[in-house]
């Protein structure tokens, strides 16, 4: 019988990407993935840096896995184990540490899966990481993760990205095209461009070769691909030339992710933000101008270094004000090896939580305020084989979730319907309407 890998995956949607095709290597290497939550010879562990807690996730994830397979082969990879190698080979059970380098020669480094007193290291400098390598997901039929380009050159005061991924780097536009045929021809509907620094893409070899309205241009040319969507991207870099191809797209989505992480100017400079809330506000209108209907997502952090009650009422009251339509919130933590870890201000942990919560509740308002901006329009669901209490979900291009009464035939389908209610749980109801109304 062939040996059997798992996989758990923390943090983003890029690390999703690379565990799949991490996968995929063990899938050629004769190996059989089985659940995370089963017996298995080999467990991958891909960790993130970003999440508050990594040593503690990072150790109960491997206590869990030793609970399935006590005898299993554990090897911890991604943006954790470049940073912390040595406390990640400290943690009980941990057989091997992979940094950035060598993550994708993990069949190489994989022994005979002989359990040793001591767990094996291998990582390399992170200016040795040069390489971009090709990942993306499969699984979800109905979307896929494509990894577009890696690392990141910006040097937020807050970020240890740069520190775990390196210098920033991106696929060329022929093999991407490639890839997203691939996907094409797989049956995904769907493709969600992901990447660290996305709006960078188009450094190879340490030198600018394209830029990213180059690769939207070509991948919307793709045939088989119904959708494709941009994961997030800095407000700096989200050209008025972008904004206005994906307005006239077939295939790209009206649906932006952009970073504010402050509505305060000052609080923008401290975190070395590349733009002022002037330049923020100006990206939004421009959206909302040519795609009335476009989702806007903002990443926002409160209680950073220095960031007064005053500074942060400025940030709100701006959120506030903008025409988006949903936040990610984060808390402020400090990390080694950043400036911020080091500026003076810290921020009470107990209102670094009172910020939090206003934020949430900002965010679940503006939400509610979008879905019923909704009601009546009609619009393509794509749906997903998720079942809930005998209902399904789907997302629209504009990425209002809308459910349904559970229905296999619908899974992976784009379906015409019209948005009829936003529910108590703020999801939306529809009822279905036949193409011709549509199209």
């Amino acid at each position: 019988m062939n040996k059997k890998v798992a996989f758990y995956t923390l943090g983003c949607k890029l690390n999703f990407s690379e565990t799949s095709s991490i996968g995929r290597l063990f899938k050629d290497a004769g190996y059989d993935t089985t659940p995370f939550n089963s017996q298995a010879d080999v467990y991958v562990i891909n960790t993130c840096s970003v999440t508050d807690n990594a040593d503690k996730k990072c150790r109960k994830v491997v206590k869990e896995a030793l609970k399935h397979s006590p005898n299993a082969y554990i090897t911890i990879v991604g943006c954790y184990a470049q940073l912390k190698p040595k406390e990640i080979s400290e943690i009980p059970g941990v057989d091997m540490v992979l940094g950035a380098a060598e993550k994708f020669n993990i069949i190489e480094h994989i022994n005979d899966l002989t359990k040793q007193e001591k767990a094996v290291v291998h990582n390399a400098p992170i200016a040795e990481t040069q390489q971009f390598v090709s990942a993306f997901s499969i699984g979800d039929r109905t979307r896929t993760f494509l990894k577009v380009q890696d690392g990141c050159d910006y040097s937020c005061t807050f970020c240890t990205i740069p520190l775990a991924r390196g210098a920033s780097r991106s696929g060329s536009i022929p093999d991407l095209v490639q890839q997203a045929e691939d996907i094409a021809a797989s049956g995904v509907k769907e493709i969600v461009l992901t990447g660290v620094n996305i709006g960078d893409y188009g450094i190879r070899d340490g030198k600018r070769q394209d830029k990213f309205l180059d690769l939207v241009k070509a991948l919307d040319e793709v045939q088989g691909i119904d959708r494709i969507r941009v994961s997030s991207i800095e407000p700096n870099l989200l050209s008025n030339e972008i904004i206005e191809f994906v307005a006239q797209s077939q295939r790209f989505v009206p649906h932006f992710h952009m970073p504010l992480q402050s509505g305060n100017n000052k609080t923008l400079a401290a975190m070395r933000r590349r733009y002022k809330r002037e330049l923020y506000a100006e990206r939004v209108a421009k959206i909302k101008s040519l795609m009335p209907n476009c989702c806007i997502g903002v990443d926002v952090i409160v209680g950073f270094p220095g960031e007064t009650r005053e500074d942060f009422l400025d940030t709100y009251n701006f959120l506030n004000e903008l025409d988006i339509s949903y936040l990610h919130v984060f808390t402020y933590s400090e990390r080694e090896n950043t400036i911020a870890a080091q500026m003076e201000g810290a921020v009470p942990g107990a209102q670094r939580s009172d910020r939090s919560k206003m934020l949430h509740i900002l965010s679940e308002k503006k939400r509610r305020a979008f879905y019923e901006s909704q009601v009546d329009a009609i619009g393509d669901v794509l749906f997903e084989g998720d079942e809930k209490e005998g209902y399904m979900h789907g997302f629209s291009k504009n990425y209002v979730k809308v459910r349904t009464p559970y229905d296999p035939l619908l899974v992976n389908e784009i379906v015409p319907v019209r948005f009829t209610s936003v529910t108590d749980s703020g999801e939306m109801d529809m009822e279905e309407l036949p193409e011709l109304l549509v199209h």
